[in-house]
């Protein structure tokens, strides 16, 4: 029996509707790589904070803020600006489009996906700044926002979205070409907009670091956990079968 998915006939390489997939042959690695992902970030952002919360990231965040302060003109503060709202303004308006899109187009799976994993990195971000409650730096341009500094929502926020709707989009489209242009532009968005936070100075680059981790542990525990379920539930199912 095929481990792939089965879908109803696609439009333009996009499948029309969706439905439930048998787990591929590499879903095995898939899920114990969104494991590793969730431990390894786990364990990097409990050193992080620790580090911050001992002042030992102090040097280290001045020195970084200082060395990208350096390239500060009009045009890229400009720039920064706009990547920063594609952090926030954009990715809302982004989010409630994926969702209609996923919706019209019967990817229900999809659709719940981008919805858990966003209402979770809200949680986890109101959570984690309210542990740590890391005063913000003095911004360089613009006024700071009145919410704790660590960790970088918009790195949080942008990781999350932007890699799960790549991860998404990518697995239900044919196109090699295709799949690395949308990966790239997700990993060229995020890193944008996290370099925007530090650029504009309200956020220390160990925010930043932060909030990317902090994302890799949610998405990673996230695929990790739904690759679990779909295997066992595929093996009752075979076993039910002999």
């Amino acid at each position: 029996m095929s481990g792939q998915s089965t879908q109803d006939p696609d439009i333009n390489g996009l499948p029309a509707v969706e439905t439930t997939a048998l787990p591929p042959p590499e879903s095995r690695a898939i899920m114990l790589a969104g494991l590793a992902a969730a431990v390894l970030g786990l364990v990097l952002f409990a050193w992080l904070a620790e580090e911050v919360l001992e002042g030992s990231a102090a040097r280290f965040d001045n020195t970084v803020r200082d060395w990208v302060h350096g390239f500060a003109s009009p045009g890229l503060t400009t720039a920064m600006h706009a990547a920063s709202f594609v952090g926030s303004g954009v990715l809302i308006g982004a989010l409630v489009l994926s969702l209609a899109v996923f919706l019209l187009l019967h990817w229900r799976r999809a659709a719940l996906w981008m919805t858990v994993t966003m209402l979770g990195a809200t949680v986890l971000d109101l959570t984690l700044k309210a542990v740590y409650h890391r005063a913000r730096p003095v911004p360089f341009f613009g006024a700071a926002p009145h919410d704790y500094s660590f960790p970088s929502g918009h790195a949080l926020f942008s990781f999350c979205f932007y890699g799960v709707l790549a991860g998404l989009v990518t697995k239900r489209i044919r196109s090699h070409v295709l799949r690395g242009v949308i990966w790239i532009s997700a990993a060229l968005a995020v890193t944008a907009i996290g370099f925007s936070r530090i650029y504009l100075g309200v956020h220390y680059p160990s925010d930043v670091i932060a909030g990317y981790l902090s994302a890799a542990m949610w998405v990673g525990a996230m695929v990790g956990t739904d690759r679990y379920r779909k295997r066992h539930g595929w093996k009752k199912k075979q076993a039910g079968k002999n």
